[in-house]
């Protein structure tokens, strides 16, 4: 199993001078805190994509980590998250036939995330993807602000990450090239099925201040907690 851990983000709605994955959280980049768990779920590979700019920055932090027997690259990404998710792929291993795509910015996903991802795929999903429960009632609006539908939240999930995925059908999702916001659209678009697991509230994504606050708090409740 490989695993392609996207780092190419801007740091701008972040309010910070570099990318966002190499901001610290707790005295520690969030780019470590996600690469501890996702050696956590034992990939096999791990290819994180960051910045040109940011590559040796990376390399070194990549070098501190315990890898087990894990191969690790660092290389750059491109201008929109769908080139970067593939530039990751290009270089896994012929033989990697799963692969999970994680965003670093989910850098306190629970390891059972990654298990529950995997053990879907194992289960002959060709696609599966982590959700949790929408809480708000959710308006659809058209041009003018008008309501049109409203969903029933029975049946609404926002997703997480990692996506996982059959790597042959992921790579043709992305050589089609489809405009979306995350891995799983592109598969749906050439007509997979793709399997929603149970997520994780603290598996959020650190864009703000004050999702960075947030992510602070439960690290510090997780030390607290610790005996």
């Amino acid at each position: 199993m490989g695993v392609v851990v996207v780092a190419a983000g801007s740091g701008t709605r972040l309010g910070a001078d570099r990318p966002k994955a190499f901001v610290e959280l707790a005295g520690v980049t969030i780019l470590e805190h996600a690469l501890r768990g996702v050696l956590a779920s034992r990939p096999g590979e791990v290819v994180v994509v960051v910045p040109q700019a940011f590559v040796d920055e990376a390399r070194s932090i990549v070098a501190c980590l315990d890898l087990a027997d894990a191969r690790a690259e660092v290389v750059p990404g491109g201008a929109e998250r769908s080139e970067s998710v593939s530039a990751g792929l290009a270089v896994l291993s012929d033989h990697v036939d799963r692969v999970l795509v994680h965003d670093a910015a989910r850098c306190l996903t629970p390891v059972g995330v990654f298990e529950r991802v995997l053990a879907a795929l194992a289960a002959g999903a060709v696609g599966a993807v982590p959700g949790v429960a929408v809480i708000d009632t959710v308006k659809v609006i058209d041009a003018g602000g008008l309501i049109v539908d409203t969903p029933l939240r029975e049946s609404l999930r926002a997703v997480q990450t990692p996506q996982g995925f059959v790597r042959g059908i992921l790579t043709a999702a992305h050589a089609a090239g489809a405009a979306a916001t995350d891995d799983a659209a592109l598969v749906e678009a050439l007509g997979h099925d793709v399997l929603v697991v149970e997520g994780d509230h603290r598996a959020l994504k650190v864009t703000t201040p004050d999702d960075l606050a947030r992510a602070e708090r439960l690290l510090t409740d997780r030390w607290s907690a610790l005996p």
